[in-house]
Order: C-alpha cells, then sequence, then structure tokens
C-alpha cells in the first residue's frame, strides 16, 4: 500500500537548519509530483514546496523561498526539505504529500507528519 514516512523534524534555534525527509512506497514514486505541506497549531495546513517528477521544476511558498529547498532522490524513493535561515513561524507539522490516481480514483495521500519546533 502507499506510504510516506517523514522525519528530520526536532527542535531548533531561530537561524538554524534542518533537512526533513519523505520515504515513499507503494507507488512509482519516479512520475509523480511530490509536495511538502505544514500545518501550524490553529492554523490551516499550507503547501510550502512541491517538486516534479524528475525534479527539474521546484515551487515554493512566498514565506519560504530563498531559505527552504525541496529535491528528491528517485533512486531512493524519498523526497527532501532543506530548511535554512528557520524562524519562529516555520514550527508546524509537516506532512509529505502525493496525489495518485489508482483503480481510476484519484486521492491525496499524506504522511503522518513531523514536527518542527523553532525556539530559543
Amino acid at each position: 500500500q502507499v506510504q510516506l514516512v517523514e522525519s528530520g523534524g526536532g527542535l531548533v534555534q531561530p537561524g538554524g537548519s534542518l533537512r526533513l525527509s519523505c520515504a515513499a512506497s507503494g507507488f512509482t514514486f519516479s512520475i509523480q509530483f511530490m509536495r511538502w505541506y505544514r500545518q501550524a497549531p490553529g492554523k490551516e495546513r499550507e503547501l510550502v514546496a512541491s517538486i516534479s517528477s524528475a525534479g527539474g521544476s521546484t515551487n515554493y511558498a512566498d514565506s519560504v523561498k530563498g531559505r527552504f529547498t525541496i529535491s528528491r532522490d528517485n533512486a531512493k524513493n524519498t523526497v527532501y526539505l532543506q530548511m535554512n535561515s528557520m524562524k519562529p513561524e516555520d514550527a508546524a507539522v509537516y506532512y509529505c504529500n502525493t496525489f495518485l490516481i489508482l483503480s481510476l480514483r484519484g486521492q491525496d495521500y499524506w504522511g503522518k507528519g513531523t514536527l518542527v519546533t523553532v525556539s530559543s
């Protein structure tokens, strides 16, 4: 079955860096767009970054442009989110996402998330 497993979250000081990973299985990873979302307490889930199947096209939320980098390794079925110059407002649960069409039915798939805390 489809699985997305995030890792790499934790506590980081403002200005620090973290790298999140999302290991995917159960589908053909190399042909799928992948996305990172985040959700802070009391706020709606928001799209942070996306990457095309081969990694040649990326997009970012304005709030993270220039600080975060999404990348992927199709040989390892893994997508990454490198987060630099982190701010307190980056604190959230970060989720890996993809949209799959299986058995003629389209559906969003999500990991369970990894918690990122930004605090001194």
